[in-house]
């Protein structure tokens, strides 16, 4: 089993519901929930004209490899109604793999880890919520420190 770290998050409809949804198909078709950040609520990103999103991280043991792994976050957003018609548009739930153990995979279906981590407070502030002292396997400084050092100014409120 491996572990990865995973970015939930949807600003469509009842934010929270779909979180709660996220969870229960993550943990029955990708790998089991061991840990859950507190959730937050942030103001769009990229493309700022929307609803405010609700982001969580997950820790998950996973069996499988990080490709397969995609394939059935993929397909999770999938059942729970994501459509990708406007890049950083609204949706019912985003599933990003933050970090998966120490391993780095830069394909045009896989990238690990997430390559804009180090610029999003609304990853790294519940992200370090589970595992501040974890190290990114490219930049080797501790969650804690990239959050330290992020640029992002957008607030990022615990609910």
């Amino acid at each position: 089993m491996d572990t990865a770290y995973l970015l939930i998050g949807g600003n469509i409809g009842n934010r929270e519901e779909y979180l709660q949804q996220a969870r229960t198909l993550i943990n029955e078709l990708a790998g089991e929930v061991r840990k859950t950040s507190s959730i937050y609520e942030t103001a769009a990103w990229g493309m700022t004209d929307q609803n405010a999103f609700l982001n969580q991280v997950l820790e998950i043991a996973t069996p499988y490899n990080a490709h397969h792994l995609m394939d059935r976050l993929l397909l999770i957003e999938e059942k729970m109604g994501r459509k990708r018609s406007i890049k950083f548009g609204p949706r019912t739930i985003d599933i990003d793999i933050l970090l998966f153990g120490n391993e780095v995979h830069n394909t045009s279906h896989t990238r690990i880890p997430h390559p804009e981590l180090p610029n999003r407070r609304f990853a790294l502030i519940p992200l370090a919520e589970l595992a501040g002292d974890l190290e990114h396997p490219v930049l080797h400084k501790s969650i804690n420190e990239l959050l330290d050092a992020c640029p992002d100014q957008l607030a990022v409120n615990k609910i």
